[in-house]
């Protein structure tokens, strides 16, 4: 007899379906075919121990199982529960009332039949919707995940028994219904930092608000304990809210990882990713014998913050290149490619020289000569290159750290943002794939950041006087522009080009001579 179920594969961040068919037949043996990896091949052990478990046999006869299409790589335990419902069917163990080729089943098997959860099951159910299927049947666990889709029956079982009685009619599972878009809307603005508990720095403030405005890569310059680690963890509390397409497309990325945890539904706020600097350039832009999603694609929609930059290899901070240009990175293999979105928000930290204390007010510099150079020289010109503000960070006083006046509340500062934002989007409106400023090209720059004459005047100087270099023209026009925008501006004035201007540290011929 012959038994077929449909389970799912993920690549990238997109699901095929996969069918799996279970044929028993004469002669003795098991056999897998359908190029499976290991994990789906030990399924055998799995499955029969679970049917045991409950009472039910596995065939003494020669068992076929194939997972079509066979040209397409099958690995992970996710094909374990809708090989068992198979085999039950072409055994005569199973007289099914509800059709199970109605439905995906997913689900990896213990030993006593209880279902533990699987990764990517959000791509899953949205492929499953796509081609019209009726609902979904994976583990408990990860039911709350599927549920985000909308019109998909999610039925969410603990047991293999529960899976059996509910094909066999005799046990009635209500389709799981979550108001996810309820629960998305009211934890969006639930962060813990909050720019109101950070004294002084008003500066540094004012430069990540620029930052979060414009959508730009920011780098911080200055002394250990200066607060550059406390204020970017805060860099997500003013960025505007996760719309609800970018909140699928950040979950389905973490689904497909594996980092959403039990009982998960959409992500609701802007992810912060924060790397040791021990990290490889795989973990990073993402890779592997099975590609996964690394560092970057897990930023994506959000900040990826970088502490101690020159500490990082040059070979990772090399990789990030192109990602940052391109805002997607794609990682080929012999047998495949899979494509995973990168659009994040670089945000880095530094000490100016190794102890730390280049440039400090009160304390001296212990580096020798050319030391400082040396240090900064880690950090390659094409990567400064994609890093629009640089900013300066220096140590708040006593004064300020004792003052009991409450700081502007990173919900203040947020309207701010969502405001200049609004503007981008209309700017932007007939641009495909380009919605704010710090993504603009050089050509849109010349159409879009127009300067008067004072402008070029004091760009011209600052130029000369400050040996700003030629990669700094642009960066100041964008930042400019953005600034232009807090302020509501339609035109980018002198003062928003001056600003603009001091954010340019390291470019700066002489910050380290």
């Amino acid at each position: 007899m012959l038994a077929k179920t449909y389970g799912s594969a993920v690549f990238g961040v997109d699901a095929t379906i996969i069918t799996i068919e279970v044929n028993v037949g004469q002669g003795l043996g098991f056999y897998m075919v359908g190029l499976a990896d290991s994990a789906v091949k030990e399924s055998q052990q799995r499955v029969e121990a679970s049917l045991k478990h409950f009472g039910y046999k596995m065939p003494r006869q020669k068992l076929v199982v194939n997972l079509a299409p066979a040209d397409i790589r099958k690995e992970g335990s996710a094909y374990d529960l809708p090989i068992a419902i198979c085999t039950l069917q072409c055994s005569d163990q199973l007289v099914c009332v509800r059709d199970p080729g109605d439905y995906i089943i997913l689900g990896e098997l213990s030993l006593d039949g209880i279902l533990r959860p699987i990764k990517g099951v959000l791509p899953i159910a949205i492929q499953a919707r796509k081609q019209g299927f009726k609902g979904i049947v994976l583990p408990a666990e990860n039911a709350s995940e599927a549920a985000i889709v909308n019109n998909l029956d999610v039925i969410a079982v603990e047991t293999l028994a529960d899976a059996i009685g509910f094909f066999k009619g005799t046990k009635d599972i209500e389709p799981l219904l979550v108001d996810t878009r309820d629960l998305f809307f009211t934890s969006q603005n639930d962060y813990e930092a909050d720019f109101e508990h950070v004294q002084g720095q008003e500066n540094i403030k004012r430069a990540l608000e620029i930052t979060a405005a414009g959508g730009h890569n920011a780098i911080m310059i200055g002394p250990p304990g200066a607060g550059k680690t406390m204020l970017a963890k805060r860099i997500p509390s003013i960025l505007p809210p996760l719309s609800l397409p970018e909140a699928l497309e950040t979950t389905k990325i973490h689904s497909v990882a594996g980092r959403l945890g039990k009982q998960a539904t959409l992500v609701s706020r802007r992810p912060f990713r924060s790397p040791h600097h021990s990290i490889s350039d795989v973990a990073l832009v993402g890779g592997g014998s099975y590609p996964q999603p690394g560092e970057i694609s897990l930023a994506h929609n959000g900040v990826l913050f970088l502490d101690e930059l020159p500490e990082f290899k040059r070979s990772v901070l090399e990789v990030m290149r192109q990602p940052l240009e391109e805002r997607k990175v794609s990682i080929s293999r012999a047998k495949m490619a899979v494509e995973y979105p990168s659009n994040f928000m670089l945000i880095a930290s530094m000490n100016p020289c190794p102890c730390g204390y280049y440039n400090h007010p009160e304390k001296d510099c212990v580096c020798g000569p050319g030391v400082v150079q040396k240090y900064l020289n880690k950090i390659s010109g094409p990567l400064l290159d994609r890093i629009d503000l640089h900013v300066e960070v220096t140590p708040v006083s006593f004064e300020q750290i004792s003052s009991t006046r409450k700081s502007e509340s990173s919900e203040q500062i947020r309207e701010r943002v969502i405001s200049a934002r609004q503007r981008q989007t209309e700017r932007f409106q007939n641009y495909k794939e380009i919605y704010s400023n710090a993504m603009m090209t050089p050509e849109m720059v010349k159409q879009i950041c127009i300067i008067n004459d004072a402008g070029k005047m004091l760009l011209r100087k600052a130029m000369e006087r400050l040996g700003l270099s030629a990669r700094a023209y642009d960066r100041i026009l964008k930042v400019s522009r953005t600034i232009a925008d807090l302020a509501d501006s339609d035109d980018i004035k002198v003062e928003h080009l001056a600003e603009a201007i001091q954010y340019r540290s390291l470019d700066r011929e002489n910050w380290a001579g």
